[in-house]
């Protein structure tokens, strides 16, 4: 399995951190964010990595060289100076993805959940890690049934997209039929958002889910960031 972590968001919430800082290479308990999710995707026996990237993209290969200090191939995809969004970059970074499921990652969370409690190869085409609803996200994203679909329709609570998943490559076939002619969708590449594709896909119930209940933050705010930080310093990891 390959994966993908989203490091291409221009972090415009964490400013000034982000002025001369990518987002993922912020660092927390003193190292930058990204690296965590590079320790724990070695740790499962992955070695292909792809990066998408966009604001100070150079700063990546810089810090994070060719990541064999992890046993890790780490390949950068610039995107350009703005950002495909998630979807976009997912649909720009198949040609290094294959054929075959893979995971991917937001850049700018923390989270102590194992990869390895993922499917290698999901129900459908995609399996997303769920997690309760944090004080900024109260209303959550999908409901998460008894059966492990994800739902987005449905008086049931909801739970938040953790940024974590596995996806096959079919998820993003006939895009352009879902996302139309949204704003970017007929540049190249094309940009648009992955939440139309799954919300499109779970209505055939090819989306299943997981309740993640440990520990998880989406580092948004230069104030959630120093409160991981004094978090992770405090449990020594």
């Amino acid at each position: 399995m390959k994966a993908l972590i989203f490091a291409a968001g221009l972090g415009e919430r964490m400013r000034p951190l982000t002025d001369h800082t990518p987002k993922p290479l912020l660092r927390v308990a003193g190292m930058p964010l990204i690296e965590w999710h590079l320790q724990r995707l070695a740790a499962l026996g992955i070695r292909d990595v792809v990066i998408n990237t966009s604001w100070l993209a150079a700063q990546f290969p810089e810090q994070l060289g060719d990541g064999s200090r992890w046993n890790l191939r780490l390949h950068y995809l610039y995107e350009g100076p703005v950002p495909l969004e998630t979807g976009g970059g997912m649909h720009n970074a198949l040609p290094l993805l294959g054929d075959a499921p893979f995971l991917a990652i937001n850049g700018d969370i923390w989270s102590d959940f194992d990869f390895s409690a993922l499917p290698k190869q999901p129900s459908g085409n995609a399996h997303l890690v769920m997690v309760d609803n944090p004080e900024h996200h109260p209303r959550g994203d999908f409901i998460l049934a008894a059966d492990g679909q994800l739902q987005d329709d449905g008086q049931a609570p909801r739970l938040t997209f953790a940024g974590i998943g596995v996806y096959r490559p079919q998820l993003l076939q006939n895009w352009q039929a879902i996302i139309g002619d949204a704003a970017g969708s007929d540049e190249l590449p094309p940009r648009f958002k992955l939440a139309p594709l799954l919300r499109a896909a779970m209505t055939s119930g090819a989306v299943s889910g997981q309740h993640h209940r440990g520990r998880w933050t989406d580092v948004g705010t230069p104030e959630r960031l120093q409160q991981l930080d004094a978090q992770l310093r405090a449990t020594g990891r």
